[in-house]
């Protein structure tokens, strides 16, 4: 593995974390299984890795291809605690942000809206599956906590209509919740979209957001910038109404055409865009109509 450079391997260490994270093993356990010690994994993860057998049996162990560990091609990610920690790597070392994620970017929401989470995750798994959330939570908390700090440049384009149908559902992990529970939700919802429209007056520097009244790709996706590497992450899980954190196969690439060819709906979309004042009278009239059809239930 002599021919792999330190920025490689420091790479497949970070692929190894996702996985052992997404897996739900602590270190000491998976040390413990394929017969190394807790420091030499914690080494491996932190991309000293010395012997391919040592990354074959993680391989083996996590469930995980040896290429995808390697980055060789396409990663696939099976899960979303695997994935989110991905995005939170990736995102770290980022320069650039540009992002395509239903209803909203994670990125640009509240406090409040963690919260909201909190309480919506845990309810869209099944009992026995309920760690997972916290796993996902832990991440999510993360990746927003380096945002604020390192501040990148963020791109992020939102779908009207995806606002419109956040605004009228709320956000809900099962459908056989209270009425009130309902409607404290949408008020959330409300709030969380007029923090957005308070962006869009007001933008944080180096944010900017659109608001796209074009149909949306049904998949959600974002590409990374730094130091002249872009990489894509292409997600099945959905944060918002309705959220799926249980089931479908994320992948990062970097592979040039995929690159190009999502940027170029990135592009496309922006252009189509409303921004600044234009956008958030846009959306302060989604949330009236959204508000009056709630008075009139």
């Amino acid at each position: 593995m002599a021919d792999i450079d330190k920025e490689s391997f420091r790479d497949i260490g970070a692929r190894l974390r996702a996985h052992r994270i997404g897996r739900g093993l602590g270190p000491e356990e998976l040390a413990m299984r394929i017969g190394i010690s807790r420091a030499a994994l914690y080494r491996a993860e932190k991309g000293e890795i010395t012997k391919i057998e040592t990354l074959a049996s993680i391989s083996r162990e996590l469930n995980v291809s040896l290429p995808s560990l390697l980055g060789v091609g396409i990663e696939y990610i099976p899960n979303a605690a695997a994935f989110f920690e991905r995005m939170r790597q990736l995102e770290e070392e980022a320069e650039q942000i540009i992002g395509l994620f239903s209803p909203i970017s994670y990125l640009v929401t509240t406090r409040e809206y963690d919260e909201i989470l909190r309480a919506v995750l845990p309810e869209s798994l099944s009992p026995e599956r309920q760690a997972e959330a916290g796993r996902i939570l832990d991440i999510l908390a993360a990746r927003k906590l380096s945002f604020s700090r390192r501040k990148p440049m963020l791109a992020s384009i939102i779908s009207a209509t995806d606002i419109e149908r956040f605004l009228r559902h709320g956000v809900e992990g099962r459908a056989d919740l209270a009425p009130d529970v309902l409607a404290g939700r949408r008020r959330a919802v409300v709030g969380e979209v007029r923090h957005i429209i308070g962006l869009l007056r007001n933008p944080d520097i180096g944010v900017q957001l659109g608001v796209s009244p074009e149909p949306f790709p049904s998949t959600s996706f974002q590409i990374t910038r730094a130091g002249g590497t872009a990489t894509l992450t292409v997600s099945p899980f959905r944060l918002g109404h309705d959220p799926n954190i249980s089931l479908g196969v994320g992948f990062v690439t970097s592979a040039p055409e995929a690159i190009e060819l999502h940027d170029g709906i990135a592009r496309a979309l922006w252009q189509g865009s409303l921004r600044g004042p234009a956008a958030a009278d846009h959306l302060e009239s989604l949330v009236q109509r959204a508000q009056e059809a709630a008075g009139a239930r």
